[in-house]
């Protein structure tokens, strides 16, 4: 079993409740969106290109870590995951501050409740990097009709 099958399987563990799988398909992505927006937001030099900012170096090094799995369907897929998010921030820009830090704030209460629902502690308790076989996960469901990369 590779690394990123292990990442899965003690992911999947403690989502298993369609409840919970339901509100982490829609908070996971929720909260790497409104995380970008508050990396975003932080002040970077002026000699800087508009579009370099806090959020480029999160990007960077998430598929840094993705591509350590040596996958180009996981890495291409989370290229399409943080591109669209990209995108609206950049559409967004400057309105974006209070928005992302509600969403990320609402999105954790609702994450909180579905592992209360599961009866399971979150993944990332154990290790941080599960913070990061989430969006990986929520693809997996919403790109591939087999559950499986």
């Amino acid at each position: 079993m590779s690394r990123f099958e292990k990442y899965l399987d003690v992911y999947a563990q403690s989502h298993q409740n369609p409840t919970n799988i339901l509100i982490h398909k829609f908070c996971v992505p929720a909260i790497m969106f409104s995380v970008l927006g508050l990396l975003k937001a932080i002040p970077v030099p002026e000699t800087w290109p508009l579009w370099l900012d806090w959020s480029f170096f999160a990007i960077l090094g998430a598929l840094i870590f993705y591509a350590s799995f040596k996958n180009l369907k996981i890495f291409i897929l989370m290229v399409m995951f943080f591109l669209p998010q990209s995108l609206l921030l950049e559409y967004l820009r400057p309105r974006f501050f209070l928005l992302c830090l509600l969403i990320f704030i609402v999105a954790w209460i609702f994450q909180f409740i579905g592992h209360k629902i599961e009866g399971k502690k979150p993944s990332f308790l154990a290790d941080l990097v599960f913070l990061l076989i989430g969006p990986i996960w929520v693809m997996k469901f919403l790109t591939d009709k087999r559950k499986s990369l």
